[in-house]
């Protein structure tokens, strides 16, 4: 009797079990990517959008492998059609809301790519200055398109004449200004795709209007798909504009409780979050033991403040403090674009050890690859937002740490993110204790780098009122309210040399010098030329307050001062004046960048509108005139005898 034979079952995900197949090339490069299997997104998705004709709306938790689920299909489509686009015809178009997150799409895209030998031949030659050579099989040319970079419209525009790309990676804004150009065409017979990643937050920017512009220029027959850790009620607005009968997929992740319940989670398994209840002087000394604890060392760590000029304001600060060995990196969205690129691409491509400092520009879509803990010194005001900086961590598989800082008063946030199906649990490994000395220690630490720079006290100013203005509206208001703050021990905390003039305080009946000792005269700047200014201006305030004082009542000193009143409030009003003639002059410089990317039809219909309104205007101005017979004396007396009838608005004829 025959052995019996047993069948081995395939792994579903495995990258050689999909349907359709994918091309060898493309098994090379997810391999070469350190995939060896599909992810469940990656797995579901690939069957509807890259063999079946079907719009999706994927939702999967962050670190999911979103990027390369909606690429995939993105380069099969293209691939296996029989011609090569036409030149400056678009296949495919991905949507991103933020600069950074365009890039790394461009970026994974480009290394995909890489492995298809047509389209890789072609890559190298579009950073010269030759025209895309005509190929004779489709090819992938991708274009990346971002506000606030480098390019302008016009480059960015003289790059797609010359180089004919046919897949589009951009922030909404830019494409506009690029579709709205008649040289571009995205015709049924050859557009594909269309992709929004992190959907939800393209429409929490305030990208709406872009969106409808960019589904507008667009062909209604085609496949669409919507990536989103979350998708909101305001994604469901553009699900009914721009989609035909989607698939929803959504991957989730369940994980067993105690006691055999299955629990839904919106993270990865492998992401560990915890919490730290703490004062708020505690929380940078538990930072700093969290970082000397954690064995292994974290190589990549990202730390989330609330508010942009805080992250100014801790950059100075924290090196003083942190443990040797790390290095610190800064990024919110108020940098400019170049200073935004290097620091981004420092912290990816760190050697040693380091920490990004950040708000919540870096809280979703980019993807930070082996980042190893996540730290929040304070709650986002968005509760979607705690999700997204957790994931930062723990993407991929990859185990990782991230830990909230909670002050006492702001514990019922912990069953408040259960209910939100994100549970969190308290921190337990690395033990973390911090002593009132320790705390005063990390403070006077603070207080001695401040004291070198008078710059530093003014951001430290500016920071802290950003950031009791963000707390003031966080979304979970009954949480975290301004009436349970302990206002000392958070001018400790910040290190703060004097609490700042603010409304909060008005009610405030404490040391707002924090029991600091200053000598606010000597206290200078580091630069030499803003405290030059600052002396200069000290000595002026001291010359007009000796001149009130002396000859303040007299005919002669009061005189003077109606001199200096006259002449502050005629500079002022020079000033005043200087600035609305700039305004005037953006204006008209806008209203001419406007004009002038404006299509023939569309400027033609502007045109018609104008004639249109200047008509109306015309009639009315001719029946106002016969109805009140041109006497100008008569209506004046109506009026002022309280006879206002005539000057209501009777609408355009």
């Amino acid at each position: 009797m025959a052995p019996d034979v047993k069948t081995v079952k395939k792994d579903p995900r495995a990258w050689d079990a999909l349907t359709p197949p994918l091309a060898e090339w493309i098994l090379d490069a997810v391999s070469s990517m350190g995939f060896a299997r599909a992810t469940p997104v990656q797995a579901s998705v690939w069957p509807l959008f890259g063999g079946g004709n079907k719009d999706v709306v994927v939702e999967a938790v962050t670190g999911s492998g979103k990027t390369l689920s909606f690429l995939l299909p993105l380069v099969h489509r293209i691939l296996r059609l029989d011609e090569p686009t036409k030149r400056h015809h678009v296949a495919a178009i991905i949507v991103a809301p933020t600069k950074e997150l365009a890039g790394q799409i461009h970026g994974t895209l480009t290394s995909l790519i890489a492995f298809h030998p047509q389209s890789s031949e072609i890559l190298p030659l579009l950073n010269g200055e030759e025209k895309r050579p005509e190929t004779s099989s489709p090819v992938i040319v991708p274009q990346l398109l971002s506000g606030g970079s480098t390019t302008t419209p016009a480059q960015d525009l003289s790059f797609f004449l010359r180089a004919s790309p046919n897949v589009l990676i951009s922030t909404p804004g830019r494409l506009v200004e690029l579709l709205s150009s008649p040289h571009v065409h995205c015709p049924q017979s050859s557009f594909e795709l269309l992709i929004l990643d992190e959907a939800d937050r393209l429409l929490d920017l305030g990208f709406k209007a872009d969106l409808q512009k960019i589904l507008s220029r667009l062909p209604k027959q085609r496949r669409t798909g919507l990536f989103s850790a979350s998708v909101s009620e305001a994604v469901g607005e553009i699900i009914r504009v721009g989609l035909r009968n989607p698939v929803k997929v959504a991957v989730k992740v369940k994980s067993l409780k105690t006691g055999g319940i299955i629990e839904e989670r919106r993270t990865p398994a492998s992401l560990q979050m915890s919490y730290l209840t703490t004062p708020a002087s505690h929380k940078l000394p538990s930072l700093v033991q969290l970082l000397e604890k954690l064995d292994p060392r974290p190589q990549r760590s990202i730390i989330f403040l609330s508010t942009c000029a805080a992250v100014d304001y801790f950059a100075h600060v924290l090196p003083a403090l942190l443990p040797e060995g790390f290095d610190l990196v800064s990024l919110h969205g108020k940098y400019d674009a170049k200073v935004r690129e290097k620091n981004f691409a420092k912290f990816l491509n760190a050697v040693q050890p380091s920490i990004l400092l950040t708000t919540d520009v870096a809280a979703r879509g980019l993807d930070f690859p082996q980042v190893d803990l996540v730290v929040q010194i304070d709650p986002p005001s968005d509760p979607k937002s705690f999700l997204h900086r957790c994931g930062r961590a723990g993407r991929a598989g990859r185990r990782g740490l991230s830990v909230i800082f909670l002050q006492p008063t702001e514990m019922d946030y912990v069953p408040f993110l259960e209910v939100r199906k994100t549970p969190i649990t308290p921190l337990e490994y690395p033990s973390i204790s911090v002593s009132d000395a320790d705390a005063d220690a990390i403070t006077s630490r603070i207080r001695e780098t401040v004291k070198r720079d008078r710059a530093l006290h003014d951001k430290a100013q500016k920071a802290f009122v950003s950031w009791v203005r963000s707390y003031s509206k966080h979304t979970a208001s009954s949480i975290f309210r301004i009436a349970d703050l302990d206002w000392t021990d958070l001018g400790h905390a910040w290190g703060l040399l004097r609490l700042p003039k603010m409304p909060e305080l008005r009610k405030f009946e404490g040391d707002k010098f924090l029991g600091v000792e200053m000598d606010w005269n000597a206290y200078a700047y580091a630069k030499k030329d803003r405290e030059k200014q600052r002396l200069a201006a000290m000595q002026k305030s001291a010359e007009e307050k000796a001149a009130e004082g002396n000859g303040g009542k007299t005919a002669e000193g009061q005189k003077e001062r109606r001199k200096r009143n006259a002449e502050a409030w005629s500079g002022k009003h020079e000033k005043e004046d200087e600035r609305a003639e700039r305004r005037e002059k953006k204006r008209r410089k806008r209203e001419a960048e406007r004009r002038q990317a404006l299509t023939d039809e569309e400027r033609a219909k502007e045109m018609d509108l104008e004639r249109l309104l200047e008509e109306v205007r015309r009639r009315n101005k001719e029946k106002y005139a016969a109805e009140n017979g041109g006497d100008v004396k008569r209506q004046g007396n109506a009026v002022a005898a309280g006879n206002g009838d005539d000057d209501e608005f009777q609408g355009f004829d």
